[in-house]
């Protein structure tokens, strides 16, 4: 019996179990959230701290960085870039 998903790539089996979309927003939530706290580091803050620059609470700031949490708001993700003194780069891509 032939596997159907031998010789394909691992998007299309994503694709093909309609979960492309999710795990595409997972990873990229992920990669966010990982050079926000690089940068946190890098500039010795605190959550507490870069909430406060944020204008916004701890628990506000734990949703930004909990990296499973996808439903974050491009005003969240801009007022966190500022606070860090940088800006996000978005684009679509084929």
């Amino acid at each position: 019996m032939a596997n159907k998903h031998i010789g394909g790539d691992f998007d299309d089996f994503l694709a093909e179990e309609a979960m492309l979309e999710e795990v595409t927003a997972t990873a990229m939530k992920r990669v966010i959230a990982w050079q926000i706290e690089q940068e946190m580091k890098a500039q010795h803050l605190t959550k507490t701290s870069l909430a406060a620059k944020m204008k916004t609470s701890r628990a506000a700031l734990n949703r930004l960085l909990d990296e499973n949490d996808t439903s974050l708001t491009l005003t969240t993700l801009a007022s966190a870039a500022a606070a860090l003194g940088k800006k996000f780069k978005f684009e679509l891509a084929a």
